[in-house]
């Protein structure tokens, strides 16, 4: 779509520049994906140039080295030490010491790879499986351990990891052996343990500060997203729980089983729980932000009396746990809670349901999402709201006395001025509220526990469908809601959640203004 001037933009009406705009905002999305497309492509063409740079680098170090840094590519650290870097060198050492001890033990890096069977579609993850054997003794069967998949798994995973770690330490003292060649030929001093010490300290101390940050993300967010990939790859389920039986690797088995729109597939179940999960993020998301902000304006507004007063009552609703406050109105609403039975007697239920004797709003699909989203605007609006207040006492009055002295009205103020600004301000909180809605577990299951039951889907994962399940309640249904529990299934939803969370963040973070004039509200 080709982009208007100013002048020209002024001239079109407010239909026309909404349309105008969002037309450009589904034009953005194309060109942005284009232009990942590209990212992407360059970033491989410089990983590939980078390794290229790399080998040629280690190829030069070595011809060009003395006897200290060729022997530093057996023994780590050695062509520090030759440099005086004794603190390097001696860590680069220890390093590769502990590395060679841990995969040569008994039970070390070898012994777990060797049980993986990786990726090998029908091989079991472990050798030996757990049996019962009569004991003479006590007259009785005694279990005898074998392997443990989840143990293979896990230990077998961090054995790579530590492989790759140890590559890449390795190439790091070539890259210091490199480096302490180049000083030296310059006629330079190279720095020593103490001044190391001092630098990581002082020039370099954001390095130091931000180590146990990484390693935290590396060791609790990377790996466990890692882990539950490789789930998805096997046939871990309550049937194989790895101790007592052995799950086994299975390939794209599962995905292409949620894949299958066909009769009894799980296609369709997932599809349904992903258009509905999708709609409940949109509501719940702009519902609460837009009430949240005419509360906030409405408070603050010029002549209210008792401002604090109704902005402590609106945040009670946040000092109660909502574990108690949301099944506490999910009863309230039930055909034999308070305003159940009221909406009943009133005769106010629609003929329909009374027809399907479904004498509960929580009994009829379409009543039950709708109560959802109004229930929680109750949760979210005070959140909102106190975001909004210190916002809005920050927008400057002056733009909006120059806006009265010009005749604008008070919807022109709210769409030209406030709402701008709050965009603005809030487009990155928009986004994880969003992302957080997806994800929201407590509200769908304390209220409704996804139902009620979606009876044309019927059993779907192991485990009932509800009309009001999100991706988040059915993965729980699947693992901890169900007899069979099976995690490989959950794990694929959860992977999936990933990739939706993932793309719509990268989409609207790279669209909104708030990342690209970052200038403008200054």
């Amino acid at each position: 779509m080709k982009q208007l001037s100013d002048l020209a933009y002024l001239k079109l009406n407010k239909f026309q520049r909404f349309w105008y705009n969002f037309l450009m905002f589904l034009a953005a999305i194309p060109r942005w994906f284009v232009g990942l497309c590209k990212r992407i492509g360059r970033a491989v063409a410089d990983f590939f140039i980078d390794i290229k740079d790399g080998i040629l680098d280690i190829g030069r170090t070595f011809k060009q080295g003395n006897w200290a840094v060729k022997l530093s590519f057996l023994i780590f650290g050695m062509g520090n030490l030759y440099y005086g870097q004794i603190m390097r060198g001696l860590f680069f050492l220890l390093f590769e010491v502990i590395f060679i001890v841990y995969m040569i033990l008994p039970s070390g890096g070898i012994h777990w790879l060797s049980k993986g069977n990786w990726f090998q579609t029908g091989a079991t993850i472990g050798n030996q499986q757990g049996h019962l054997e009569y004991d003479p003794i006590y007259d009785t069967d005694k279990w005898i351990p074998g392997d443990d998949s989840v143990k293979v798994l896990l230990y077998g995973l961090l054995t790579i990891i530590f492989i790759i770690a140890f590559i890449w330490t390795w190439r790091l003292q070539i890259k210091q052996c490199r480096i302490c060649m180049d000083i030296t030929a310059k006629g330079k001093k190279i720095k020593s343990g103490k001044e190391d010490l001092k630098s990581l300290l002082d020039d370099q101390f954001h390095k130091t500060l931000l180590s146990l940050p990484v390693i935290g993300i590396l060791a609790f967010t990377v790996l466990p997203i890692i882990f539950m990939v490789l789930v998805a790859f096997t046939s871990y389920d309550a049937a194989h729980d790895g101790y007592s039986n052995l799950f086994s690797w299975v390939g794209l088995e599962h995905f292409n089983e949620l894949f299958d729109f066909g009769q009894g597939g799980l296609g369709l179940a997932f599809g349904e729980i992903l258009s509905w999960t999708l709609m409940w993020s949109f509501f719940a998301t702009f519902s609460n932000y837009f009430l949240g902000m005419f509360v906030a304006i409405m408070i603050n507004k010029k002549g209210i009396k008792l401002k604090k007063f109704w902005r402590t009552v609106l945040v009670m609703t946040i000092a109660i746990p909502q574990f108690v406050s949301l099944l506490y109105v999910s009863k309230m609403f039930d055909s034999s809670g308070i305003i159940g039975e009221l909406i009943r007697d009133m005769g106010w239920l629609p003929q329909s349901m009374v027809d399907a004797h479904q004498y509960s709003l929580w009994a009829n699909p379409t009543s039950a999402k709708i109560l959802l989203i109004v229930i929680n605007i109750w949760i979210g609006i005070p959140y909102i709201m106190l975001m909004a207040t210190g916002i809005l006492m920050n927008i400057p009055a002056d733009l909006y006395e120059s806006s009265r002295i010009d005749g604008a009205s008070p919807w022109q103020q709210y769409t030209r001025i406030t709402l701008p600004y709050m965009l603005f301000v809030t487009g990155p909180y928009l986004l994880t509220s969003f992302v957080g809605n997806l994800n929201n577990f407590n509200v769908i299951y304390l209220l409704t526990g996804g139902e009620p039951l979606n009876t044309e889907i019927g059993s779907a994962g192991g485990t009932v469908v509800g009309h009001t399940d999100l991706l988040i309640t059915w993965l729980f249904k699947m693992t901890l809601g169900s007899t069979d529990s099976r995690y490989y299934m959950a794990s694929i939803v959860g992977i999936l959640i990933f990739v939706v969370c993932a793309v719509l963040s990268l989409i609207v973070y790279n669209v909104i203004p708030s990342t690209k004039n970052e200038e403008d509200f200054k």
